[in-house]
């Protein structure tokens, strides 16, 4: 009973407030209760485009769409010769906030459900990885001999050797270096805020070992384990890199510096986290333990990585002769 409820602390919602919050339409809910931002901020515009398109006014409206409005959109992106993985985002992002409203009872059924997507390459994933020998360039290029250098060259060990994503590695703290069973491992904050422990190759710890040496932070445990070296705006060195600058300055810079952009089109930092679930795969890492350690939800992701059918040497191209 309400009236058995004894309060605890003190009241921070006004009445009027409790009652603003009740009346949320649960399209609104739907999207505040994504946790990554990204794909919030991905799923956000893909509904906006949706509800221009159909000419949709408020969140309600929603509810009246039906499945010929959501083929009539997919033609509408196909003619805008948008890529099919893009298509089937955006499929995806109606498809996930329909299913919501079904679970709200706010709609009778999902009108994106039977609507046809664009085939997607399940065999193998687009991004480019490197082969060991670009692999090896690239790692070896940074200047062994300036504290950018060092730090780079341990960022792309970093990359290299544990494939995690670039807003992991921006993450990382100095803690997040620890032992575990006498082993140096990562400890790796993924999607959904999920936390993996990722061991550390004996290479990247060395080269990570010099670089927090020479840059003079490793007793901040608390601090930003990768630092900026130059601040040119505030002059704050004391953060955490930004993913971009991790791409630009980094990534691309030896990328140009070796000559691998131009013989790998499309180069960027997911292309390192590529080569080393398909380097580990080619040489008969197990797929579930792929899986844990890229911190994958579903192994199908995994398999993208998996290009041991696919290797050229062992193409019908090199048994043809005349």
């Amino acid at each position: 009973m309400v009236g058995d409820l004894v309060p605890i602390g003190k009241q921070t919602l006004t009445p009027a407030q409790y009652s603003e919050l009740a009346d949320v339409p649960p399209e609104l809910e739907w999207l505040a209760n994504i946790p990554n931002e990204k794909t919030r901020r991905a799923y956000k515009i893909d509904v906006t485009e949706f509800s221009v398109f159909t000419g949709l006014r408020a969140p309600s409206e929603l509810r009246t769409v039906a499945r010929s409005h959501v083929i009539a959109w997919r033609k509408h992106l196909e003619a805008r010769e948008l890529s099919p993985a893009s298509i089937r985002r955006k499929l995806s992002a109606l498809s996930s906030l329909f299913d919501y409203l079904c679970e709200r009872n706010a709609v009778v059924g999902n009108p994106v459900d039977g609507v046809k997507r664009p085939m997607a390459n399940g065999n193998e994933g687009s991004t480019p990885a490197l082969g060991d020998a670009q692999a090896r360039r690239l790692l070896e290029t940074p200047a062994p001999d300036t504290l950018k250098g060092v730090r780079d060259r341990a960022i792309l060990a970093t990359l290299l050797y544990h494939g995690i994503r670039r807003e992991e590695l921006c993450l990382l703290r100095v803690r997040d270096m620890q032992s575990r069973q006498g082993v140096m491992h990562f400890r790796i904050k993924g999607k959904r805020d999920k936390i993996r422990f990722v061991p550390v190759h004996v290479l990247a710890q060395r080269l990570i070992e010099e670089y927090l040496a020479m840059a003079k932070h490793g007793g901040a445990l608390d601090r930003a384990l990768f630092r900026p070296v130059k601040n040119n705006r505030t002059g704050t060195l004391d953060k955490h890199l930004e993913p971009g600058s991790v791409y630009r300055n980094i990534v691309q810079k030896y990328g140009r510096a070796t000559g691998i952009n131009a013989e790998v089109i499309g180069l960027c930092v997911h292309s390192l986290r590529a080569t080393a679930a398909t380097n580990a795969l080619s040489h008969e890492a197990d797929i579930a333990k792929v899986q844990e350690w890229l911190g994958h939800a579903n192994v199908s992701t995994t398999r993208l990585y998996d290009r041991r059918k696919s290797k050229p040497e062992d193409s019908p191209t090199f048994h043809v002769k005349y």
